[in-house]
């Protein structure tokens, strides 16, 4: 009987596989812990926001072109620390994402969250 090719990853999948390896092949891992990760993806998530700190929100939305490829570098950080994080928790990434889009639809009911930046009972 053949054998069948394993399926391709998905996307998150790859990532968190290749980052695992990664991390390995540089025995990372006593480094790896969830309390340095956490800080870790904190520091690029601050990285990023620097990126934006004093622009007004148009500014934001018009990066030059060398900025929006910083601004790449600094998601990708952030990407790559928060999959590198639910890996060494074992935390099915997607599956949690899943789940907190259904908390916030309930929290955030259309009818009474449409067009508001504060929570709607909070008026």
């Amino acid at each position: 009987m053949p054998v069948r090719p394993s399926p391709p990853l998905s996307d998150l999948a790859d990532l968190r596989l290749r980052l695992r390896r990664f991390a390995d092949a540089r025995d990372w891992q006593p480094f790896h812990t969830p309390k340095n990760l956490a800080a870790a993806l904190a520091v690029e998530a601050a990285e990023l926001l620097e990126h934006f700190q004093w622009l007004t929100p148009e500014e934001s939305a018009r990066l030059p072109r060398a900025a929006r490829a910083e601004v790449a570098a600094e998601i990708a950080d952030v990407l790559l620390y928060l999959i590198r994080l639910a890996d060494v928790l074992d935390i099915a990434l997607v599956a949690a994402a899943r789940r907190k889009l259904r908390a916030n639809a309930r929290k955030y009911p259309v009818a009474k969250a449409r067009g508001r930046s504060t929570k709607y009972d909070r008026l």
